[in-house]
């Protein structure tokens, strides 16, 4: 069995072979890791633009009276404070503070929310959800039904304006426009939320449009570099960025406020949530690890699952994610580790190949638009 029949497939699938994708296995969908290169498409996206499917990310449909206190109950951030047509990055916990998934939160109407989850966990997640169903509301797992590219770099909003008479200078970093029209496409979600470090916009529309809308934008952004990008580059430049992925950053047995990300933990909020009780101890208390930028000074590149050690050779942590930074030139990772160890400047030592490399805390994120 090849890999395009054993894993599942976006709408763009058939279109990666006409420009010559490199195919792989991620979390069981057939994705390009890249078109030309990862530096390529990489350096595409902090200087010009790049194309990107994500349609392998799972949409949910949260209905009703109860939808806003029913999301409140299920995520850490605060949904009350959306307005229509507002985004909102949050995570699930389990009770113990563990992260089922980090999300978006698109509220669509005063009764109505799209949920964007990862792609490995839509099963999972959508399970979760029904699980904690209250009062009066529905939830619909639409991710078969929506297609999603995401169009990121500086140039972004310069080329995606060529198929629209909306104004897309007026929508503001997490801030979406529902029912726009890209040259006959119709019915298309832009937002504007990014997962690069670099400007760029969200584009939700019917899985049957996606191919179509991939041929346009390519089309008419060629004169100003758009290149379609794989998955390598997205994690380069979301690395850079100090973006946290669902499998490395967060996992079951690591709290959002561990991973760094606690602007979207709202322990403070009217509602109770999952995982509240467990999160306000870990705060209290003191977080006994936490998520750092590192940089290895000696020969060598952090991978996820290499040990961290301190300078006394006391095992300290893990590397969460790692590359040679394609901006920096410097290899770069995240580790979590004993908090007595996070301070910028720390020396450490990351274990490669069997040998202890030479390695220190560094501020993340590593890079910053312009």
């Amino acid at each position: 069995m090849g890999i395009a029949t054993a894993l599942k497939q976006t709408p763009l699938f058939e279109v990666y072979k006409k420009f010559g994708a490199k195919v792989v296995d991620f979390g069981g969908w057939a994705l390009p890791v890249q078109f030309s290169s990862i530096l390529d498409e990489h350096e595409a996206v902090r200087t010009k633009a790049g194309l990107f499917d994500v349609s392998h990310m799972g949409e949910v449909l949260v209905v009703g009276k109860d939808a806003e206190r029913y999301i409140n109950y299920l995520c850490t951030n605060d949904v009350t404070k959306l307005d229509i047509n507002q985004a909102q990055y949050t995570a699930m916990c389990y009770p113990d503070g563990g992260t089922v998934d980090d999300l978006l939160v698109y509220k669509l109407d005063n009764e109505k929310y799209l949920l964007v989850i990862n792609a490995a966990n839509i099963e999972k997640d959508f399970e979760w959800m029904q699980q904690h169903a209250k009062g009066e509301m529905a939830l619909q797992n639409i991710s078969n039904e929506v297609a999603q590219v995401a169009i990121q770099g500086p140039k972004a909003e310069g080329v995606l304006q060529k198929l629209t008479k909306t104004d897309l200078s007026q929508i503001g970093p997490f801030k979406f426009v529902q029912h726009v029209n890209l040259d006959g496409i119709t019915d298309v979600l832009v937002s504007r939320t990014g997962y690069t470090g670099e400007d760029g916009f969200e584009l939700y529309l019917s899985a049957s449009q996606a191919e179509a809308l991939w041929v346009k934008l390519l089309e008419v952004g060629s004169d100003d570099g758009l290149k379609p990008c794989g998955l390598g580059a997205r994690d380069t430049l979301r690395l850079e960025a100090r973006l946290a992925l669902y499998g490395q950053e967060l996992l079951p047995d690591i709290s959002p406020l561990e991973a760094g990300i606690g602007f979207a933990v709202k322990t403070n909020k009217v509602n109770d949530f999952i995982g509240k009780y467990a999160l306000l101890a870990q705060k209290e208390a003191g977080l006994k690890r936490k998520l750092v930028g590192i940089e290895v000074t000696g020969r060598g590149i952090p991978r996820h699952g290499y040990k961290v050690v301190s300078e006394d050779g006391e095992e300290i942590g893990v590397v969460t994610s790692g590359t040679q930074s394609p901006s920096l030139k410097k290899s770069i990772g995240l580790a979590l580790i004993a908090a007595e160890h996070t301070q910028v400047g720390t020396p450490l030592k990351v274990e490669i190949r069997n040998k202890l490399i030479e390695a220190v805390v560094v501020k993340a994120p590593f890079y910053k638009k312009g």
